[in-house]
């Protein structure tokens, strides 16, 4: 298994955090998120890495330089990456030739959560925080029948049940097609400025997708200013517990 990591957005809702580093540098305790991703990588023994850079690129490459561990990484460059993330995950189909975890870069998160997934018994699975319902702009993880049929911040209805996305998505290696047609179908639409989770409703028509539940076990996207506080003096303080 490898893992595919997005990171080559702006981050422009985190200025002026972001204004002079891209946001999967930002520290939190004094490490940066990305270098946290590569400590819970090699944890699961995942050192297969390809991370698709853009903003502020050669800084990514440096920090990367600097990690310990043998990880096998390779860098694709998203020219694009001021419009939407779907471009990222085109751009990365060369890659998923094998079961992989595609993970959004900006996710202060529990060892456990990544554990969950990988050791998931669903070939392709994704993470739902069910204790969170949807109050703004929360992109969900939304089951019927027992299978994922939308991961949007748009609820359809009817549904199950429902609960936040934490932004890592499992493929099967067999399934890896699937989801390049589905990014395909939306790219040869013109859908340029699309985030990638949009571009999946074929996908999830197309292939059976679970879900592993992780309500309790701490994590945040660090989208605004305020989630670096909530990441800051919340969230590490639980990294190390027991769950």
């Amino acid at each position: 298994m490898k893992a595919v990591i997005l990171a080559a957005g702006v981050g422009k809702r985190l200025h002026p955090l972001t204004q002079h580093r891209p946001k999967c540098l930002i520290e939190i305790g004094g490490r940066s998120l990305l270098a946290r991703y590569f400590d819970a990588l090699a944890k699961v023994n995942i050192r297969n890495i390809t991370i698709l850079v853009g903003y502020k690129h050669d800084m990514i490459r440096e920090a990367v330089g600097t990690f310990p561990g043998s990880h096998s990484v390779q860098f694709i460059m998203n020219e694009d990456y001021r419009r939407g993330s779907i471009g990222s995950l085109w751009r990365a189909r060369e890659v998923l030739d094998d079961a992989a975890v595609i993970m959004d870069a900006d996710v202060l998160f529990h060892q456990a959560i990544l554990d969950r997934l990988v050791q998931s018994t669903h070939p392709n699975a994704l993470l739902m925080d069910e204790s969170v319902q949807q109050t703004t702009e929360e992109c969900m993880v939304v089951v019927r029948n027992n299978r994922v049929v939308a991961l949007t911040k748009r609820m359809p209805t009817p549904y199950d049940v429902a609960g936040e996305g934490v932004g890592f998505l499992k493929v099967a290696k067999a399934e890896g097609p699937n989801l390049i047609k589905a990014v395909e179908g939306r790219i040869n639409q013109g859908h340029l400025d699309m985030e990638y989770e949009d571009a999946l409703e074929e996908f999830f028509q197309s292939t059976a997708v679970g879900y592993e539940t992780i309500g309790g076990l701490p994590w945040v996207e660090i989208d605004f200013p305020e989630d670096v506080q909530h990441a800051q003096n919340d969230v590490l303080p639980k990294l190390q517990q027991d769950v």
